[in-house]
């Protein structure tokens, strides 16, 4: 907090994502309903991974992370933004604020970096099947994850502590439905154009070279498909690797255009619309996609529920 000519912040005041009149009732049910569906969705594959020792994989090991990060991630935005709705009341501590946008930034950069490490999985199950259990072994599962956990969480640490340092001498109103960095820069009047350098370098490290690895991964494995299955592998290959690359570009494009564009372009409707793809649908999206409709995690259901 600040003083002398700058004002004192004790809270901020989040805007929410309701603005249309009429429509706003119909968009919080949905959004509701969104929520729960994510979050049952997540949570049940997730328990099923531990408790059905068959489901022990690298590939389910690498799933049930991004399980858990997507109940992290969701329930770190949508509850107090329900809360704001139904309370009218869209106040948020300074300190609210700042644990906010760490455990956001946290939770968005491991996800960014674990999607990478999944592709890796299939990259090398499909292409190298024979040294997957050495490529995939259990001791380097867990680097990855302590690497991509480890790693964020320094990333949001610094981050959070220079942004929540800054001078916030303008309105105390954030324009969006929860703190998020780019929408704090906003309020500071102090120029970050050196500081958004750091900001872009941070998002083309977690966000960019990940997707990237990602598209190369797939296009890997679509051409040893090509090569060594039959029609039916082929056409299944192909359905499975363009719903994961859709929800994946779903998720790294929104993010991208988010955190690697100056806050001079950004208009406030656009980014609580893209902010939504990544903190909401993704979310939903994510166990469906990628393991709710496989034939083993239906069986392990099966086997759970008997």
């Amino acid at each position: 907090m600040k003083t002398g000519n700058e004002s004192i912040k004790t809270v901020f005041i989040l805007s929410g994502l309701f603005q249309y009149g009429h429509m706003d009732i119909f968009l919080f049910v949905a959004i509701i309903i969104l929520f729960a569906v994510a979050l049952m969705g997540n949570l049940i594959l997730f328990l099923l991974i531990q408790l059905d020792t068959r489901l022990h994989t690298p590939m389910y090991f690498l799933l049930s992370q991004l399980s858990f990060m997507d109940i992290m991630n969701i329930s770190t935005t949508v509850p107090k933004m329900a809360t704001d709705f139904l309370s009218n009341s869209k106040t948020i501590t300074f300190l609210g604020c700042e644990i906010q946008t760490f455990v956001f930034i946290v939770l968005g950069g491991t996800e960014a970096l674990l999607l990478g490490f999944m592709s890796y999985d299939r990259y090398a199950a499909i292409c190298y099947p024979l040294h997957y259990p050495l490529l995939m072994s259990k001791k380097i599962c867990w680097f990855m994850v302590t690497c991509a956990w480890t790693s964020c969480s320094i990333n949001a640490l610094v981050h959070t502590l220079y942004v929540f340092h800054l001078p916030f001498c303008r309105s105390q109103l954030i324009n969006h439905f929860f703190c998020e960095l780019p929408s704090l820069l906003q309020l500071a009047c102090q120029n970050t154009s050196q500081y958004e350098y750091t900001v872009l370098l941070s998002g083309l490290i977690i966000l960019l070279l990940p997707f990237m690895a990602i598209l190369a991964s797939y296009a890997r494995v679509l051409t040893v498909v090509f090569q060594m299955s039959s029609g039916k592998g082929q056409t299944k290959a192909i359905s499975t690797c363009s719903s994961h690359l859709i929800v994946a570009s779903l998720f790294y494009v929104t993010a991208l255009s988010t955190y690697t564009r100056p806050h001079s372009l950004h208009s406030p409707g656009q980014d609580k619309a893209v902010a939504v793809f990544y903190t909401i649908i993704t979310p939903l999206l994510n166990p469906f996609i990628y393991s709710l409709r496989n034939k083993e995690v239906i069986g392990a259901m099966r086997r759970l529920l008997v």
